[in-house]
């Protein structure tokens, strides 16, 4: 079996390439079932301006899907583009048959209201449910899709804690999980995901920090769920002995020496180790899982589209009968 950690401190490392692998080959077999049905599958990117992150994100994305042999489009605008024409691009590709999921790459510019772009997508093709009918869903705990970063979160701390012996029912149930940062892509999902799972659940964000509380709120955590887009904010101050810490933060830094640009996380993974039971560190943590995830949900998509349209296809149809019955009946 392929080891899932590596140990070198005290904490462990979570390999979120290996869980990444493994769930490879779980969506090449669905990708493989799409295409044998002839179900259209295929990922649009909108990418608005050229923010380091964005475009990182953007290639593993392109990589990835031609690995699956999913298509896949970008559709690149300036950051000086306006509301209209983000709304009218998202238009075009509700009505594109070619396309199953649509992600916008966030954040968007200042000018750009988001929440009116998020309703403006088709909820079939939301596949980040960033559309407030498929974030509701969320909330409610009857998910349409899980946004691919919150659903990596946790499928690498369940399978971590799988490999570890740890039933999860019990684990969850026993735990507290602290989750700091409260981005409607990161930290409100990870907080549904973690009451699904009835857990303890504290939320905390920046005013914590300010106030300087963040230590009382973290020490408290089982999980500590880091999402805050703040270079090495989480160290071993802030932690209980024995804590699994998962790192979603991605911060673009440069080396003032040679001017190349690395991606460090939330936590000082260093410090955190020596106390910490286990931490994903960045890169090679989340990241990697959250990709394959997109592409899964992407797939979940074109089979939701193809049903819907089923249903549609099978209510005209027995509108038609019933339209022809009651014609019949009056003769």
């Amino acid at each position: 079996m392929t080891a899932l950690v590596d140990v070198e401190i005290a904490g462990e490392l979570i390999d979120g390439r290996a869980i990444a692998r493994a769930l490879k080959d779980e969506v090449v077999r669905e990708v493989k079932e799409v295409g044998e049905r002839g179900i259209s599958c295929g990922l649009a990117v909108v990418m608005v301006g050229e923010a380091y992150s964005q475009g990182a994100y953007e290639r593993r994305l392109r990589r990835l899907a031609s690995e699956f042999d999913v298509p896949y489009r970008l559709h690149a605008l300036p950051e000086e583009c306006s509301q209209v024409e983000l709304v009218e691009l998202v238009g075009k590709l509700n009505d594109d048959e070619s396309v199953s999921g649509t992600l916008i790459l966030r954040p968007l510019p200042a000018h750009i209201d988001e929440p009116t772009v998020f309703e403006a997508l088709s909820v079939l093709k939301d596949v980040e449910a960033v559309h407030p009918e498929n974030a509701g869903l969320l909330a409610l705990g009857d998910p349409r899709y899980i946004p691919s970063t919150a659903a990596s979160t946790f499928h690498i701390l369940d399978t971590w804690l799988r490999a570890q012996g740890h039933d999860l029912e019990q684990f969850y149930r026993q735990s507290t999980v602290v989750i700091v940062g409260r981005s409607a892509n990161v930290g409100r999902p990870a907080a549904s995901l973690a009451y699904a799972r009835q857990a303890v659940v504290v939320s905390v964000d920046e005013w914590a920090s300010r106030l300087g509380r963040l230590p009382e709120f973290t020490a408290q955590a089982d999980v500590l769920v880091v999402a805050a887009g703040v270079p090495g904010l989480i160290g071993a101050e802030h932690l209980k002995d024995g804590a699994i810490v998962l790192d979603v933060g991605i911060n673009a830094l440069q080396d003032s020496g040679t001017g190349n640009v690395f991606m460090v996380g939330d936590v000082d993974t260093a410090s955190a180790r020596t106390v910490a039971r286990a931490v994903t560190p960045v890169p090679g943590g989340i990241g990697p899982v959250t990709d394959v995830w997109l592409l899964r949900n992407t797939v979940a998509a074109a089979h939701n589209i193809t049903a819907a349209a089923t249903e549609q296809r099978r209510a005209a149809l027995e509108t038609v009968n019933d339209t022809e019955a009651s014609s019949h009946e009056r003769r």
